[in-house]
């Protein structure tokens, strides 16, 4: 059995997610195209307020770090997260013309349109005094997004706050999220991924994402497995073909679990967050990687991306209801 014990010892500490929370409105009923859409339905979104919330459905203590727009946006935003259990203590409002992030998502798979409005965007504002504002020796763990570097001075506070997370012996850990539009050229991305890397213990991404980090496509899996031969635990996710857990000893490949979807969003933030939230209930790897699997199935089945979060008992009991199915498709290899 591969373990990862990074996290056993951390489990009565805080954990602090930086980044992007927003307000999605998603064309109601299920499967209306935008575009003919009547009635919306509203919810918390953005990557990273979507991580907060599925690691508090786990069961786990959360706080959010982030600027949002001064306005009923913002507010909405807050008392959101707030419901859903998240910590909003380090959150700062933002009185000028900078908005929130609004996001169109439908829920549909077939012709899927999500319209991102991130111009200009709050969360890019985060600069660094919001860091030194927080005690982070309070915390166990730093998760932060790929958006949270695109843009200064977001860019330079994410990378204090790794650089300092470090220094107090918390866990750093990357969703790399790549959004090719939020960026000014693929090189610059690729420079600022490579800072980054330097500072953090877990990576997890997509085989497009590892590919843009890597500087081509074809190359995005050799520096996941020259990342992991580094001492970093890397999750190379491949959509429905499943993903490559690499560690400086192993590979585990595991399948997705079929389900009926409505939507593409919301997987890869799910996936995290009960991946994560797993580490700290067992240092089991493999069977973190199957909670992670199962909650990324799960949410694809589910209007929304924060409010189709599961909860802990929800998971645990999809998991053992799908155990069987999923254990066919897990390998482990010697690296």
């Amino acid at each position: 059995m591969t373990k990862c014990s990074w996290f056993l010892d951390k489990k009565d500490k805080p954990i602090l997610i930086l980044g992007r929370a927003g307000m999605d409105l998603y064309p109601d009923p299920p499967g209306t195209k935008t575009e003919e859409a009547i009635n919306l339905f509203a919810a918390l979104g953005g990557s990273s307020a979507n991580i907060a919330v599925a690691l508090s459905r786990q069961g786990l203590s959360t706080a959010l770090a982030t600027r949002v727009s001064d306005d009923a946006i913002g507010q909405y935003v807050n008392s959101q997260l707030q419901a859903y259990g998240v910590n909003t203590n380090y959150i700062r409002p933002v009185g000028d013309e900078t908005r929130s992030s609004l996001a169109i998502v439908e829920s549909r798979v077939e012709d899927h349109q999500s319209v991102i409005y991130r111009n200009n965007a709050s969360d890019f504002r985060m600069d660094s005094s919001d860091i030194e504002a927080i005690d982070l020796s309070i915390f166990s763990t730093l998760i932060v997004t790929g958006t949270c570097l695109t843009l200064e001075p977001s860019r330079s506070a994410t990378l204090l706050a790794l650089n300092k997370a470090r220094s107090h012996d918390l866990r750093t850990i990357m969703d790399l999220d790549y959004r090719p539009y939020s960026w000014e050229e693929p090189s610059q991305a690729k420079e600022v991924y490579e800072s980054a890397s330097d500072l953090l213990d877990v990576i997890v991404g997509n085989d497009e994402e590892f590919g843009h980090m890597a500087g081509d496509y074809a190359l995005g899996r050799s520096l996941a497995q020259s990342l992991a031969k580094n001492g970093k635990l890397v999750v190379y996710k491949c959509g429905e073909k499943g993903s490559a857990t690499y560690t400086n000893k192993d590979v585990i490949e595991t399948g997705t679990v079929p389900v009926q979807p409505i939507k593409p969003t919301g997987a890869g933030d799910s996936f995290l967050g009960a991946f994560i939230g797993q580490l700290y209930r067992s240092d089991d790897l493999l069977n973190a990687l199957i909670y992670g699997s199962c909650s990324a199935a799960m949410v694809v089945t589910r209007v929304g991306c924060a409010p189709a979060m599961p909860t802990a008992t929800e998971l645990d009991d999809f998991v053992a209801k799908n155990l069987q199915r999923i254990s066919q498709k897990i390998k482990t290899l010697a690296e």
